[in-house]
């Protein structure tokens, strides 16, 4: 089933790089969310894109969002590319793969190096009600997420 703007979010626990569970419905009751689905660990465009979110983290926490990244990696290539990159917000390992296929973020074949089973890139924005208010699934892996529309839809939210 599409994941569609209105409709509420999947709730999942997945492990962070703490090793410490992490649920959807935790998150949502301190604050609103930004779920930034990525391929895989050590690229470039994953590298870019995450380090903008860190860039920016202190407009999202003046938003009330929190923000976690999600791949298929597995926690420890996770903890690694956190700790290297300065990251300062969760990313959970999906290693399972999902909660890439409940929110429609999951690439069965990806095209590069024949992989199977890749987070296709994507974001979403879910307020402290747990609905979903901002969905942007990629189909090309080299683009990033409209960060702009990402903080209007929290912005949206908070009003």
């Amino acid at each position: 089933m599409p994941i569609e703007v209105g409709q509420p979010a999947p709730d999942f626990t997945l492990y962070n790089t703490e090793q410490k569970e992490v649920s959807l419905k935790d998150l949502t009751s301190k604050s609103n969310v930004v779920m930034l689905f990525f391929p895989l660990a050590f690229t470039s465009v994953c590298t870019k894109e995450l380090c903008s979110a860190r860039d920016d983290i202190s407009k999202y926490k003046q938003l009330n969002a929190t923000v976690v990244g999600i791949s298929v990696d597995s926690l420890f290539t996770l903890g690694k590319f956190r700790e290297e990159q300065k990251l300062p917000f969760d990313l959970l390992s999906d290693f399972n793969k999902d909660v890439s296929r409940q929110y429609d973020s999951l690439y069965e074949d990806f095209p590069k190096f024949n992989l199977k089973g890749v987070t296709k890139r994507s974001a979403f924005v879910i307020d402290k009600q747990g609905i979903i208010k901002y969905a942007e699934i990629l189909a090309d892996a080299s683009k990033v997420p409209d960060f702009d529309k990402i903080k209007e839809a929290l912005q949206n939210c908070n009003q």
